[in-house]
């Protein structure tokens, strides 16, 4: 049984070197930022019932970095998210972006969006993706070169939610930046608490990015959680790009705005600054 359960683990246990297969043909504008002066790559963190690979970036020279948490879309840490993490290195952070779906399957050879989401994504559980967090910032501490005093966290779209939660969940988080992550959901079993549910006693700060026209997530509830957040003291806010849609700054597909997705990655910049993860 023991050893079934491993087999069952150990799903995903190498990154896709490319865009998963679901988002393909890759944009013209697709963002490529080379490794010169960082160490980038795959590392592997060990978490309760095993390990799961992330990608990781960083200076080449120094260490006592700032540290990013970078979490997925839902096409795991494909090219997209691995380019994100370099961004930041070339900042001079620590970034990385665990893998959090690799028990539950490897979405980069998954062609059907839809089937993404009903084979894997619907089976991630919250509370497996906040102890492998917390077991990658453990990682990154015992590292030596990250500074854990000076965590941050961001996420796209999926992972836009569990900025929200992650937030919620691990104090040591001094500021977050959520893209387009979902604020409203029913409860389950599996994810038992929405980021609107958690606002009002939120105690770090989180930044939301969002788009006016996104089909995913209506204004209205992008409105109510404003509201919510407005009864709490964290200092969280919420940008509304007017006519901007889902997947704003996902440059390898067509939603990517590049006016607004510049001024986003500026507003996390200050926003990481201003609350210390800098």
């Amino acid at each position: 049984m023991k050893d079934l359960t491993r087999r069952q683990f150990i799903a995903v246990t190498a990154l896709t070197a490319g865009f998963a297969l679901a988002v393909h043909p890759i944009a013209a504008a697709t963002i490529t930022t080379d490794t010169n002066g960082l160490v980038a790559g795959e590392v592997k963190i060990p978490v309760k019932d095993g390990e799961i690979p992330a990608y990781r970036a960083m200076p080449a020279n120094g260490s006592n970095f700032p540290v990013v948490l970078v979490i997925q879309e839902i096409f795991g840490v494909h090219a997209h998210i691995q380019d994100i993490c370099r961004r930041f290195a070339k900042l001079g952070y620590l970034a990385i972006a665990p893998e959090m779906f690799a028990r539950q399957g490897d979405v980069s050879k998954i062609t059907d969006i839809q089937e993404i989401i009903s084979k894997v994504v619907s089976q991630v559980p919250d509370a497996q993706v906040m102890s492998d967090l917390d077991a990658t910032v453990d990682w990154v501490q015992k590292s030596g070169k990250g500074n854990i005093n000076q965590l941050g966290i961001t996420g796209f779209c999926w992972g836009g939610r569990i900025v929200w939660l992650y937030a919620a969940h691990n104090p040591k988080v001094k500021a977050g930046v959520a893209w387009y992550g979902r604020l409203v959901g029913d409860s389950t079993a599996l994810t038992p608490k929405g980021a609107i549910d958690l606002a009002p006693t939120f105690k770090v700060p989180v930044l939301g990015l969002y788009g006016g026209k996104d089909e995913l997530i209506p204004n209205d509830t992008v409105e109510k959680m404003q509201q919510v957040l407005k009864t709490g003291s964290s200092g969280s806010e919420i940008i509304l790009y007017p006519d901007t849609p889902h997947g704003f700054n996902a440059d390898y597909r067509p939603t990517y705005r590049e006016k607004e997705a510049n001024d986003a990655w500026k507003r996390l910049q200050d926003w990481f600054k201003k609350y210390g993860v800098a």
